[in-house]
């Protein structure tokens, strides 16, 4: 534990630079504003951001810092659209909407607001902190394993994409292997062999992972707002009893049992907040529900989602910077920023480059104090960004996404592959096939073919090696139980009445 105080004290070192508070600052408040305008999100601002920080020449744990901040800070403004305007901007905050909705119409909106923002400062507090502890450890396990118990690790986070697609598991799955096949493209680093270049010489140094990204998310979401024509008006927020200290105190167990439930489903690889605010708002209503208040404007039901979801956010990181396994979508392209500043995540991280993890992990700490000091006093004017038009805010989106493309290889091809993934993302969007398994393919299909070639390297090429060990063979039991799990319980559920 000593060891571990004095990481996190180098690491507060290198947050507490006044470059990283500026960046972290900036990053809080970029993160409201993506949590409250309509097709952003912070897996599409990110990847926007990503080629400007390679632009700008940040250091990698400065650029991290920022990233980092605007991926936990759209979880305290993404409740903003659910609660006054029953708009989920993400699938983590279609929970959030039942009870929050309610109390907005009966003029509570302000309130509901307040206590969403102290659930998420406590849920993520409180998760940095098991982070700051679990990490480590994690990594020093991590250390032990072979390239072969890493392809039977990745092979359990891609069975884990099922849970992504819901009742469309099938979907999920067949999008992780279209990242994987994705990822494939280009020059095999191996042998040296083209491979699904279709004759392109373009292709040949792969597809770019921003351009995935930016096409796929923001492209394909803007092209979808326009077709659906989306417009926002804010609620009123006043006029309603404010919010108490005896309400908040009522609600503290709820956001407390949240945050164990959010922390623990976000270090599972793939699960993601959405199954963590449905577990917990699941558990508070059966918990405590006596008289139906859930779904009629129940404080706890706004607590318990939200709670869940920043405590997830968190817990997704654990497996990313412990052993290079993204726990979400946003993670994966985080991964992907690392990556591109040539910084392997995993079990080494913590000690060849300490002030990147540690000083990541310090920055939120202050990071969440400042969303806290930021959205309790200023969420009537993050609102306000609801009211931005149409005509103003996707030309917007797109011209930023253009330009985020064309920063990183100041190719035209790219362009127009971006185009092509954002048509891509239009289309699986209205067929209703999930996207970010595509990424988690993408970024995994890699990471696993290196780890597989390295396997078979050591092994003379006998594939028996991928189940010497009994980590490897617990692993892929439990691949093969993610697999086979939806099947079992659709037969025992039997045939529909």
């Amino acid at each position: 534990m000593i060891e571990t105080l004095s990481a996190l004290g180098g690491g507060f070192a290198v947050a507490l630079q006044p470059q990283n508070l500026l960046l972290a600052f900036i990053g809080s408040v970029l993160g409201t504003a993506v949590g409250v305008l309509p097709g952003l999100g912070p897996l599409n601002a990110i990847a926007l951001l990503l080629p400007f920080c390679l632009a700008l020449r940040l250091p990698p744990e400065s650029a991290l810092i920022m990233l980092a901040a605007v991926y936990y800070g759209a979880g305290y403004g993404g409740r903003i659209t659910a609660i006054l305007l029953n708009m989920p901007g993400e699938p983590a905050a279609v929970l959030t909407t039942l009870d929050g909705y309610p109390l907005a119409k009966a003029g509570r909106g302000g309130a509901a607001l307040m206590l969403t923002g102290i659930g998420s400062f406590l849920g993520a507090t409180l998760s940095v902190i098991a982070l700051t502890f679990l990490s480590v450890p994690l990594a020093q396990v991590a250390v032990a394993f072979s390239p072969a118990d890493y392809v039977a690790l990745i092979a359990f986070a891609l069975s884990l994409l099922g849970a992504i697609g819901g009742p469309s598991a099938p979907k999920a799955w067949a999008a992780g292997c279209l990242g994987i096949a994705l990822s494939l493209v280009g020059i095999d680093s191996g042998t040296g062999v083209e491979r699904f270049t279709l004759g392109s010489f373009e292709l040949l140094g792969g597809i770019d992972f921003t351009v995935l990204a930016i096409g796929l998310f923001a492209i394909g979401e803007i092209l979808l707002l326009i077709e659906t024509r989306v417009r926002a008006a804010v609620e009123a927020m006043h006029g309603g009893q404010r919010l108490t200290l005896r309400e908040v105190l009522f609600c503290l167990p709820t956001m407390l049992r949240a945050t164990g439930i959010g922390f623990t489903v976000g270090v599972l690889p793939g699960a993601g907040a959405s199954v963590a605010a449905a577990l917990s708002y699941t558990a508070e209503k059966r918990l405590n529900e006596r008289n139906g208040s859930f779904g009629r404007g129940d404080l706890r039901g706004v607590a318990a989602p939200e709670t869940a979801d920043n405590a997830a956010q968190i817990g997704s990181l654990v497996p990313m910077l412990s052993l290079g396994i993204p726990g979400s979508g946003t993670t994966a392209v985080l991964l992907g920023a690392l990556l591109m500043f040539n910084i392997t995540p995993g079990p080494l991280l913590f000690e060849q480059r300490p002030e990147v993890a540690w000083g990541l992990i310090a920055s939120m700490y202050i990071g969440n104090l400042m969303l806290l000091l930021l959205n309790l006093p200023l969420v009537g004017i993050f609102a306000r960004l609801l009211m931005v038009p149409p005509w103003v805010l996707y030309p917007g989106v797109l011209a930023l996404s253009f330009a985020g493309v064309y920063a990183v290889s100041n190719s035209a091809f790219d362009l127009l592959l971006a185009i092509g993934f954002g048509v891509m993302g239009w289309i699986f969007r209205k067929l209703q096939v999930p996207l970010v398994p595509i990424v988690l393919g993408f970024v995994l299909g890699r990471l696993l073919e290196d780890n597989l070639r390295r396997a078979l390297s050591l092994s003379d090429g006998d594939p028996a090696a991928l189940f010497a060990s009994p980590v490897s063979v617990v692993l892929w039991f439990l691949t093969a139980a993610a697999i086979l799990w939806p099947f079992l319980a659709l037969r025992r559920a039997g045939p529909p009445r």
